[in-house]
């Protein structure tokens, strides 16, 4: 039988990602975010749900969520679900979390849009890219919304082979 341990959430925020390092070096990151959802009730009445989840970023996941995303910005969260136990020192009780280990960050807001709606803006859309730098990988943007011909100065699309 297969198993699957897969999460997928949207949402703001709720504090400033804390980043720490391992003794080795390895970066974590911990965050929260809250996911809203809107019901309606019995009486017909639409009602509002909020969802707290925290959220653990690794390695260099970590270090770009903490650089670019700030308390109320936008993201999705792609990762998995982890079950921690421990016994608190104080009271000598056993605790317990759940919370996501993040495999995946997307960028759904701007450094300074704060709790505002979507868009990309200036933030990245995921690890490994760098807004500062130009990339290559990006298509420059055109002018106009035709499609560029394909086949060099000259050719129209009567001259497309298909």
């Amino acid at each position: 039988m297969a198993y699957l341990n897969k999460v997928f959430l949207i949402g703001n925020l709720t504090r400033d990602p804390e980043l720490r390092m391992t003794p080795k070096g390895t970066a974590i990151c911990q965050f929260g975010i809250a996911v809203n959802r809107q019901f309606k009730d019995e009486s017909g009445a639409t009602r509002d749900e909020t969802t707290f989840v925290d959220i653990e970023a690794w390695g260099k996941q970590g270090e770009l969520v903490a650089k670019y995303l700030t308390k109320g910005s936008l993201a999705m969260v792609e990762g998995r679900l982890k079950f921690d136990q421990w016994e608190d020192k104080t009271s000598g009780q056993k605790r317990s979390k759940l919370k996501v280990v993040l495999d995946n960050v997307q960028f759904l807001s701007t450094r300074g849009s704060g709790t505002g709606g979507g868009g990309g803006g200036g933030a990245p859309s995921g690890p490994g890219e760098d807004p500062d730098s130009p990339s290559s990988d990006r298509p420059a943007p055109r002018a106009s919304g035709r499609p560029e011909a394909s086949g060099g100065p000259g050719k129209g699309d009567e001259d497309v082979p298909f």
